[in-house]
């Protein structure tokens, strides 16, 4: 298994809020997490909430110029500028947050721009996930999970998995010692380049 844990200064990590509530558990968890990274690593934080994106439009078939907003462009240059992308949505309805998954969206967007070279310039990068949940199964995260592997492997992108801690009420993350524990050493985890679940034949 191919892994790159080397966390060195030619890093540079983009972390992507995705809750509808400021300073929310997922945030908090993320933010300890992301503590631990050397000083010399770049960090920059993106609120999807402060920053809004309208609904999605899919004109990948269309001769008609996609009219890009300020705040796309400014997500599409801080993805493109990021080693590795931390996607801290908290679990709705099993899955990605309605912001991040329109953060997501557009990046099917961003694979048909004439001479961006989304796809081959994602290729090698790392994806992470931080999630933060009222249930105490991790399972009912898989949707998520899955999300996020396959988007990584699509891109030919690493991933790093998901760091999982649990709470509902404002803060409540940070009565859950295993997820502290977790955040410590969550971004020295092994990167293998993803891959798409075997499909049983």
């Amino acid at each position: 298994m191919t892994t790159d844990t080397t966390l060195g200064k030619d890093r540079s990590f983009l972390f992507v809020l995705g809750s509808s509530r400021p300073e929310g558990n997922t945030e908090i968890l993320a933010r300890s997490a992301a503590e631990q990274l050397p000083a010399g690593v770049a960090q920059r934080w993106v609120d999807l909430a402060r920053l809004p994106l309208p609904d999605f439009q899919d004109g990948r078939h269309e001769t008609d110029v996609w009219q890009v907003g300020e705040s796309e462009e400014t997500l599409r240059l801080a993805t493109l500028e990021a080693t590795d992308i931390v996607i801290a949505s908290p679990l709705y309805w099993y899955t990605l947050s309605a912001h991040t998954k329109r953060y997501l969206d557009y990046w099917s967007g961003w694979l048909a721009v004439p001479d961006l070279d989304f796809k081959a310039r994602m290729a090698g990068r790392t994806l992470w996930g931080v999630t933060v949940m009222s249930d105490e199964d991790e399972a009912v995260a898989d949707g998520m999970v899955t999300t996020l592997n396959n988007t990584a492997a699509y891109l030919r992108m690493r991933f790093g998995g998901v760091l999982f801690g649990n709470g509902s009420r404002p803060g409540q993350v940070r009565d859950d010692e295993r997820a502290s524990v977790r955040a410590k050493t969550f971004f020295q985890g092994e990167t293998p380049i993803a891959q798409f679940p075997q499909v049983s034949r």
